[in-house]
């Protein structure tokens, strides 16, 4: 009866943790007394505050299906003999070869160890230890199980760190990508996690980056976050903190310092570009010894010079983007036409890009560009731009010119937004019909940004009164646009435009004259 006990089949409890955590343990063997035995064996284990769960398979067949159904076991514990002789090292060979699980440990446990002799076997199979049943007692595989699990966290450490990494790497390498900075900050804190030891409780980890994104206000804000704060962006950190997390980020913040707590962080970061910059990370051990804390202080200073030259990277963008701005304000203004003109072809232009099926990054090049159209304009004589009448033959000669004289300007430029700048300079008045200037192309020989932006100017410009005429009504205009749809615009840019008008017709309600 005691045996009968003691390997009968138990409901598999661990299971009703999952919530606080477990090491999912997989049993392979064709005797169930082995499964029992095990489980009675571990049946008190823990690590990291985290207990056990158990998962049989009673035969290599049964084992691979149950390998794919949980990619994230930890343990292995497999035997060699079953249906057949090698049935376990065809397992082993699965999980490595088939799976392409590199992170489960793998303990290979044989009460035959004639049939798969050690060494051989050791050398032939990507398993992590070989151990005879016989000599397998219960405190032998307590110690097996502890260091195969240690093993495994730190692989997942190294995993994580891994990614981490990538992440920042890719953030670098796309540096000029609207979303850079957002990945590079969650890298950031995927690097962190790791570095503390905490991969495994990653996901009840709440990391947030607090940044000074203005010079004239000290206060903080949060500029990007993840968990409980991932919502919290542009919010004053006064707003998102209470209690003893804003005393302990008041206090890293006066002292210049990292502040532990409990199970959280702060930690201050200072650079040329941002004065004031506060890391914050929950979730991190209990206990931290002075190794992971010199690490830490040494990742932050480390994380801030990159976070600088992302920085001013993103600086340098504005900055580049600003001029373009503002020349092609100054142009406006020779043909007295508000600055407001450059930023609705930009904003329409964007808009007939997505709707056309052009990348967000094509998109946003066009975008940028827009406002360089009629920067030839800089060429032509005020009498000529300001005049109300209509222009004579040899006038209309040298407005046409602008059109060139613009690509000119822009052509030898090595910088994507000028490049399409000059596109735009010499396309944006060429016509689907071939009637356009300055070189009559017609058809797919004008270029996208170009045909856009003709559509976008033509638009805005009869919406609005000009020194040579009144602003035209939406119904007017309609009836014009379409009229040339075939003839001046590209009929499919025509149908994409009058079918979301309303969207443009905002953009001239929130920048008007």
């Amino acid at each position: 009866m005691a045996n009968d006990f003691l390997f009968s089949e138990e409901p598999e409890k661990p299971a009703e943790r999952v919530n606080q955590g477990y090491w999912k343990i997989i049993i392979v063997d064709d005797e169930p007394e082995v499964h029992a035995v095990t489980k009675l064996a571990l049946s008190d284990f823990e690590f990291q505050d985290k207990k056990l769960q158990f998962i049989s398979a009673y035969s290599g067949k049964e084992a691979k299906e149950i390998i794919v159904q949980h990619p994230d076991a930890a343990i292995v514990l497999l035997d060699v003999v079953m249906e057949t002789d090698d049935a376990g090292l065809k397992v082993a060979q699965f999980i490595r070869e088939d799976a392409k699980n590199y992170h489960a440990r793998i303990i290979l446990r044989t009460g035959q160890p004639g049939q798969a002799p050690e060494r051989q076997v050791i050398v032939n199979y990507d398993i992590n230890d070989y151990k005879s049943k016989t000599e397998l007692t219960a405190q032998k595989l307590f110690t097996v199980v502890m260091s195969s699990l240690r093993s495994y966290r730190d692989i997942l450490s190294i995993e994580k760190s891994r990614q981490g990494l990538e992440k920042i790497i890719i953030a670098s390498r796309n540096i000029f990508s609207a979303h850079s900075m957002d990945n590079f900050i969650h890298g950031v804190m995927q690097q962190l996690t790791s570095i503390l030891g905490t991969v495994d409780e990653a996901m009840y980890a709440t990391s947030l980056v607090a940044s000074n994104p203005d010079d004239a206000d000290p206060k903080l804000v949060v500029f990007a976050g993840q968990g409980d704060f991932e919502k919290s962006e542009g919010k004053r950190i006064e707003d998102v903190l209470s209690g003893e997390q804003l005393s302990a980020c008041n206090e890293a913040l006066k002292k210049q310092t990292i502040v532990y707590k409990d199970n959280y962080l702060f930690a201050f970061c200072s650079s040329r570009c941002n004065h004031n910059s506060m890391l914050y990370v929950s979730g991190i051990p209990k206990q931290l010894n002075n190794v992971h804390k010199n690490l830490i202080e040494i990742f932050a200073q480390n994380v801030q010079v990159a976070y600088e030259n992302v920085q001013l990277q993103s600086e340098i963008e504005d900055t580049q983007r600003e001029i373009v701005y503002r020349l092609s304000e100054a142009v406006e203004q020779r043909s007295e036409e508000t600055g407001n003109h450059v930023k609705r072809v930009s904003l329409i232009s964007y808009e007939l890009a997505c709707d056309y099926g052009l990348t967000e990054a094509e998109a946003e090049t066009l975008k940028h560009a827009a406002p360089l159209h009629d920067v030839g304009k800089i060429g032509i004589s005020d009498t000529i731009l300001h005049k109300p009448a209509s222009l004579d033959d040899q006038e209309w000669q040298v407005m046409q010119s602008h059109a060139l004289k613009g690509h000119e300007i822009l052509k030898d430029s090595r910088r994507s937004i000028i490049q399409a700048g000059a596109l735009l300079a010499r396309d944006h008045h060429e016509k689907w019909d071939g009637s356009g200037y300055p070189e009559g192309k017609s058809g797919e020989q004008i270029h996208i940004f170009g045909r856009i932006v003709a559509l976008a100017d033509v638009y805005d410009a009869l919406r609005h009164e000009r020194c040579y005429k009144a602003a035209w009504s939406l119904d007017k205009v309609v009836e014009e646009i379409t009229m040339q749809r075939g003839r001046h615009f590209e009929p499919k840019l025509v149908d994409i435009f009058l079918a979301n008008i309303d969207k443009y017709e905002h953009i001239l309600t929130v920048y008007s004259d």
